[in-house]
């Protein structure tokens, strides 16, 4: 997973673009997965089915992909708590944020959003500074 490969990456990329465009025609949802994910544990949804089947797939997805000979991490380099506090955190940004990577980064810059924009070079900004404070302040090894 430290390797750019190119081909992946553009193969990536456009499964999910596809992703995003086929759930906006057939369903006008937007393909952001906080949104999805809260909506569903609201229970408030008469709809909830679609949004089921997409937290399937985040599930099996990798599973089939490991299966077709990609390679995928096999272990985790960190500690429990800091997998809990990173997912509270990103769960605290994306609300506050009204949205998450996916959701603006993705469908919103594909729609060519402003407040997406804007939110996604937020997000970018933030990674660089988390990677150079935990790389080059703390010593980590991410």
């Amino acid at each position: 997973m430290t390797e750019f490969t190119p081909l992946a990456a553009l193969m990536g990329g456009a499964i999910l673009g596809l992703a995003a465009l086929l759930l906006l025609w057939l369903n006008g949802s937007i393909a952001g997965i906080s949104g999805i994910v809260s909506r569903v544990l609201e229970g408030q949804q008469a709809d909830n089915l679609w949004r089921w089947c997409f937290i399937a797939g985040l599930v099996i997805g990798p599973l089939l992909v490991n299966k077709a000979n990609f390679s995928l991490p096999e272990r985790i380099e960190v500690s429990w708590p800091v997998i809990m506090i990173a997912g509270l955190l990103v769960g605290v940004g994306s609300h506050l944020g009204s949205g998450c990577t996916s959701g603006h980064g993705i469908c919103g810059i594909g729609r060519f959003s402003p407040r997406s924009i804007v939110a996604t070079l937020v997000f970018m900004l933030v990674a660089l500074l988390t990677v150079f404070v935990a790389r080059q302040l703390m010593g980590v090894s991410v």
